[in-house]
């Protein structure tokens, strides 16, 4: 469990990774810090992920749970909301996707 800290009015979350979308309004206009070590998990394409974050935007407030067992020394990971629209994830959307590209050559 965690919570999030939502950021002033104006702020751009497109250029930082580490500020999480805090709304499911397009575009989005709400960003927050979150707590803990939820910030630091990578991101992985849809459906893939080992993961699942559960976000109370109403209580600015986040549940993170296994969605099958974890290895140990395994990476956690889940997929960002935002992954493939926010200009900061730009490079890793194309990395993420890369085999999904290829199979359309």
């Amino acid at each position: 469990k965690g919570v999030v800290r939502r950021l002033p009015d104006g702020f751009d979350g497109n250029t930082c990774p580490y500020i999480f979308t805090w709304s499911k309004e397009r575009p989005n206009k709400i960003w927050g810090m979150a707590s803990g070590c939820a910030p630091f998990y990578n991101t992985c394409k849809e459906g893939t992920s080992n993961t699942k974050m559960v976000r109370d935007f109403e209580n600015d407030t986040f549940e993170i749970f296994a969605v099958r067992d974890i290895e140990k020394d395994e990476e956690l990971l889940h997929t960002y909301i935002s992954l493939k629209w926010r200009t900061c994830f730009a490079e890793l959307n194309e990395i993420v996707h890369k085999e999904d590209e290829e199979k359309k050559v």
